[in-house]
């Protein structure tokens, strides 16, 4: 097992859009360090430079520019078969024409491992992985899951120092995801090695990642532990890509005192309004998740009113999407089932309105043109 540090990687792709103008699509500047054992998570909307960045470890691109280490040893100009790391794909690239066996033995043979250590420690994963009684079956024959697992299995086998995974379960059902994905954190638990996953499921990022890294466009946005992510994001892009359901983002102009939200007015605290040097006629956004969202009574000063138009249940929560009268805006914020039943059937309660009362101490304001969080500070 190693550690994996990243210094400076850039990976550019350079084509014409125009004959005036170019673009680049990859990573620019990427530098964080893996300690021994970690298990991270890399993050971020389609096109972000994820996949394109776990390639780059694995040998399977190479860097415009900057240096890769795992462990103590530079590994920039060391073939991909060299790395001693093992990649689990989204397709799973078992051999078709081999057995489960077959499959996990394959990469300690290309290595020479001797014959009976393969069938000890091929037997030793199979258990551990609860796919020893398929050992004789090709993968044709195996469900979507059992797959994976052999997919895994075969990665482990080779007892490498680095795993990494691209979006291993993104081909798995919902109910089978979130199996597999408790199957996997106890696996690592269990083994230990240095693991570098991607995926764009904020969902397996949280439950699975020590440290998340959150990427757009190619950089970094954000290193963190899911708490800190979730509850102090740098910007507006990380703060609505990380939870579920996002956080609100409300538009709001400053006013003498208030923030005006279409036809609702929250007073802003003098102190806030010194902090920021809030103007008159500046617009900000307001952010909010929707646990900090709640149900007052009508006549509740310094609310938004809002219009319902859907309702989810989530189990014991209901997820409840209102508009802000006299805006577009739509927020998410939850009721419990006791209240939906109290109120009503919850088709009758499309159409009505409500008053939401928003927890200022969870309150998240951004710049409307940037992105970049105002407060707070921290």
């Amino acid at each position: 097992m190693s550690s994996v540090k990243l210094e400076c990687i850039s990976r550019k792709f350079v084509g014409t859009v125009t004959a005036q103008a170019q673009r680049f699509i990859g990573v620019d500047d990427i530098s964080f360090e893996i300690p021994d054992g970690e298990f991270w998570v890399l993050v971020g909307p389609s096109g972000c430079g994820k996949s394109t960045l776990l390639r780059i470890i694995a040998g399977l691109e190479t860097a415009t520019s900057g240096n890769i280490y795992i462990g103590d040893r530079s590994v920039n100009q060391v073939p991909a078969r060299q790395r001693d790391v093992a990649m689990v794909f989204q397709n799973y690239a078992l051999y078709p024409h081999m057995t489960v066996a077959e499959n996990l033995a394959f990469g300690m043979q290309m290595r020479g491992t001797d014959k009976s250590t393969i069938e000890r420690r091929v037997i030793d994963v199979a258990k551990s992985l609860q796919i020893d009684m398929l050992l004789d079956r090709k993968p044709k024959q195996l469900s979507g899951g059992q797959q994976q697992r052999v997919a895994l299995g075969r990665a482990i086998a080779r007892s490498p120092q680095v795993f990494l995974l691209d979006e291993p379960l993104s081909n798995l059902d919902a109910g089978l995801r979130d199996s597999t994905r408790a199957e996997l954190k106890q696996l690592h638990q269990q083994v230990g090695i240095t693991t570098i996953y991607v995926t764009h499921d904020c969902t397996e990022a949280m439950t699975l990642a020590d440290r998340i890294v959150v990427l757009d466009r190619g950089y970094i946005k954000q290193i963190g532990t899911p708490d800190e992510i979730y509850h102090h994001p740098v910007d507006r892009m990380v703060a609505t890509f990380i939870g579920t359901p996002p956080m609100n983002i409300i538009p709001a102009i400053y006013q003498n005192g208030i923030w005006q939200i279409g036809d609702s007015q929250i007073a802003c605290p003098s102190a806030l309004v010194s902090q920021l040097q809030l103007r008159s006629g500046q617009g900000l956004d307001l952010g909010i998740r929707a646990e900090y969202l709640t149900i007052c009574p009508n006549s509740t000063p310094d609310a938004l009113v809002v219009t319902i138009r859907g309702i989810e249940s989530l189990g014991r929560e209901t997820l409840v999407k209102a508009q802000i009268n006299g805006t577009s805006t739509i927020i998410n914020f939850l009721a419990t089932p006791e209240w939906i039943r109290q109120s009503g059937d919850s088709r009758q309660l499309l159409g009505t309105q409500l008053t939401i009362g928003l927890s200022l101490a969870w309150l998240f304001i951004f710049d409307p043109s940037t992105g970049r969080k105002l407060f707070p500070v921290l």
